[in-house]
């Protein structure tokens, strides 16, 4: 017997699944929660699809901004439908069980395009900022193939920085319980399931998100400071309101995805707050996905434009 528990131990076997718990306080408004979210999650990917198809068809969109925009919204695309099926089959059927490796492969998956979501964001940034202040270089810096080599770097990088810490997580042992209070597998809950010492995981995947947030928000934080010193100073008032009002939407998704990621993410210890924790998640998961689309090309009157000239080639096809 205790020859089996030393290669349990070893193998880090003894738990075969997990069960993700949930929102216990809301079952009772299960469907009505399920209507809500399932309407959000269509109308985030229909928007971020739409972003796509656009920046595809239309040859005037295809520039580098919209080509970080399409790359950004197709990686929202896939981080969403990470979580959000499984949200929504949990409040039908309450709990859900999930096996031990589709757990860990949901957790890196979701932290990987997590982190690559940062990574885009903080390009976007360099991108307008490139645009607004440096317009003579601009064409020169981001040529095509600058762009789609900074979208694989964004790539690669939010690899890196989550494989190896969800993949030293997966190899410590679970003896029990096996209840992850969550709607999902993220890492502080799976850290703080595990029976064996993950201290030193949790450290290096708190100093790793660390330096991906605060990283990718420095950027931001430069671009955006210099783009209004930039319009500050342009002469006429027509086009600084225009400016600072795309820079003000902008910077409500900043503020959105940057304070709830903190939040969840950047402590020391992953087992404090995780209850409150999931609420946070869904502006993440949810909120977060499903403003994006307005906020960063909707609003575009360029955007505007493609759409309505898509929708005259439909009509008269038919």
């Amino acid at each position: 017997m205790e020859m089996l528990m030393i290669e349990e131990a070893r193998n880090g076997t003894a738990v075969q699944e997990f069960i993700l718990e949930g929102f216990p306080a809301a079952e009772h408004l299960g469907v009505l929660l399920f209507l809500v979210h399932l309407l959000a999650y269509l109308a985030s990917l229909m928007g971020n699809m739409l972003i796509i198809t656009i920046t595809c068809q239309d040859q005037r969109l295809q520039t580098p901004m919209y080509l970080f925009l399409s790359s950004f919204s197709f990686v929202e695309c896939c981080f969403i439908t990470t979580v959000i099926p499984q949200l929504l089959a949990i409040f039908l059927s309450e709990r859900q069980r999930i096996s031990f490796v589709a757990c860990f492969t949901q957790a890196f998956v979701f932290l990987f395009l997590g982190a690559t979501v940062f990574f885009l964001l903080a390009v976007l940034s360099l991108d307008r900022y490139l645009a607004i202040c440096k317009p003579l270089h601009y064409p020169t810096i981001m040529s095509p193939r600058m762009c789609f080599s900074l979208v694989a770097v964004c790539l690669v990088l939010g690899f890196l920085f989550m494989a190896i810490p969800v993949v030293m997580l997966s190899q410590s042992f679970y003896c029990g319980p096996n209840v992850i209070p969550h709607f999902f597998c993220d890492f502080g809950p799976l850290a703080n399931l595990s029976c064996s010492e993950t201290r030193s995981i949790e450290m290096l995947f708190f100093n790793l998100a660390l330096i991906v947030l605060f990283t990718t928000l420095l950027i931001a934080i430069f671009a955006y400071s210099n783009i209004v010193i930039t319009i500050v100073r342009l002469p006429s008032a027509k086009e600084r309101q225009k400016a600072f009002s795309t820079c003000s939407s902008h910077l409500i998704v900043l503020s959105l995805m940057f304070g709830s990621c903190v939040f969840i993410y950047v402590k020391p210890k992953q087992s404090s707050r995780l209850d409150t924790n999931r609420e946070a998640a869904l502006v993440n998961t949810v909120v977060t996905p499903l403003l994006n689309p307005v906020i960063y090309t909707l609003r575009n009157k360029q955007v505007h434009q493609a759409l309505r000239d898509a929708l005259s080639r439909v009509i008269l096809h038919r």
